[in-house]
């Protein structure tokens, strides 16, 4: 496999096989009573993310058994392979089980701990986001497919920041947020990787979000970035599989040097 569009194209066809694979279970689940358990980390877990993953996973497998999976449910394995996918079976689980349609699925290709392709799939609103080195983002829904683009936003005090929760900021980085709060147009909250989809379509200018996993977020970067936006770390550093899960997204690159100006401890 290249990077070249011709390498790519086949494995973003295989990418929209998983979410659609994904679909079929998550909607299956939704708005059922199904049991809710923690993990170590006390986040909730139900059937439907370990049945999800558990598909994808074997799908996976049968089509390409030399590469590595990594998943928020079931683990790693051949972390150390050339191409690696990285699996989110349900992105926003507390919005799943409260019955709120805005939660995903991601699904992310990456080599060498970069992503090369990635998906947003929401299974309950019908449209997902696919983005891959060469092949600029796609929107799709029933009305068919259409390229998604950012919009440009020449400072941060016109900006529209979104995030999933507050509480995801502690200590110094809970001060950072706050001074990035006040220089922005508007701050929202909710979302999971929803956010990013809007960001990616051009109605959200900046996502920034803290503490989360690889499965989080490599998908959304070649939404993002094959949109024309941009996403680092805090420090303005490229995101890979050893980021810590500090994350700035957004939709006009220029603003992601004067937000992690805001974002650093003073």
């Amino acid at each position: 496999m290249t990077d070249s569009r011709d390498g790519l194209e086949p494995f973003a066809a295989f990418a929209e096989e998983l979410a659609e694979a994904a679909r079929l279970v998550t909607r299956h689940y939704f708005r059922t009573p199904v049991a809710v358990d923690s993990k170590a980390d006390e986040s909730p877990v139900t059937v439907a993310d370990r049945e999800t993953e558990a598909r994808l996973r074997d799908l996976i497998v049968r089509r390409f058994p030399d590469h590595g999976i990594v998943g928020e449910e079931h683990g790693s394995e051949r972390r150390d392979a050339e191409f690696v996918w990285v699996l989110d079976p349900i992105d926003g689980t507390k919005a799943f089980i409260t019955g709120n349609p805005l939660f995903g699925t991601l699904i992310a290709l990456t080599r060498g701990g970069s992503a090369l392709l990635g998906v947003i799939d929401m299974p309950i609103l019908g449209e997902r986001w696919i983005g891959a080195e060469g092949l600029p983002t796609q929107h799709i829904d029933a009305t068919g497919r259409r390229a998604a683009r950012v919009r440009s936003c020449p400072s941060l005090d016109r900006a529209v920041l979104q995030s999933t929760h507050p509480d995801m900021f502690t200590g110094a980085d809970s001060d950072g947020f706050q001074r990035l709060g006040q220089a922005v147009k508007t701050t929202r909250y909710g979302g999971d990787c929803f956010s990013y989809a809007q960001l990616s379509s051009g109605f959200v200018d900046l996502v920034v979000e803290a503490g989360l996993q690889p499965y989080d977020f490599m998908a959304l970067l070649p939404v993002i970035e094959n949109a024309g936006g941009r996403a680092t770390d805090w420090q303005g550093r490229p995101l890979t599989l050893d980021s810590d899960g500090h994350i700035i997204a957004a939709g006009d690159p220029g603003l992601v040097a004067p937000a992690s100006l805001c974002l650093k401890s003073s």
